[in-house]
This record gives C-alpha cells, sequence and structure tokens, in this order.
C-alpha cells in the first residue's frame, strides 16, 4: 500500500505509524476518571469500509496525517495533513 504524503508524495506504507481514528473522536472535559474517558480510551467502534485514519510520517517528513481509506480493500481516496483538517 502507498500513501501519498502532501510534503513528500507518493510513498510506502512502512515509512508510516497508523495511529488510530482520523476525526470524531471528543477528548471529554476534566482529568478525573469516568464512564466518558473510559470510553474515550478503550471503546471504538470496528466499521468496515470507509474511514477516516490518523498516520504519523515518522519515516519522513514527520507530518501527521488524515488518511481517507477502506479498511476493507486498502483503497485509498485521499490524504490531507491534520494542520488542514482543524482549521
Amino acid at each position: 500500500m502507498h500513501i501519498n504524503c502532501p510534503h513528500c508524495g507518493d510513498r510506502d506504507q512502512r515509512e508510516f505509524s497508523i495511529r488510530g481514528h482520523g476525526t470524531g473522536l471528543s477528548r471529554p472535559k476534566g482529568e478525573t476518571w469516568s464512564d466518558d474517558w473510559n470510553d474515550f480510551l478503550h471503546i471504538r467502534d470496528n466499521l468496515a469500509g470507509r474511514i477516516q485514519e490518523l498516520w504519523h510520517h515518522g519515516g519522513g517528513c514527520g507530518a501527521w496525517l488524515v488518511v481517507d481509506r477502506s479498511n476493507v480493500t486498502h483503497e485509498i481516496f485521499g490524504t490531507r495533513l491534520v494542520s488542514e483538517v482543524r482549521s
């Protein structure tokens, strides 16, 4: 599988590390343990199909990317920098 880094271009997936969900997670308020913190840290939907994931280009420029891909076929539909998503 190849991932298109906005800075470096098309690169082999071995240059990247997957870090989890790319969007849709809201960090709970407060710092004391609660059911919300448990769900945030441990509970994830295990969806099959097109998803957005957070990837780190550690073997390259060090950028954080949101990769839009199918976790069934591994087809990649697009990538963008995390900084562009948060803007």
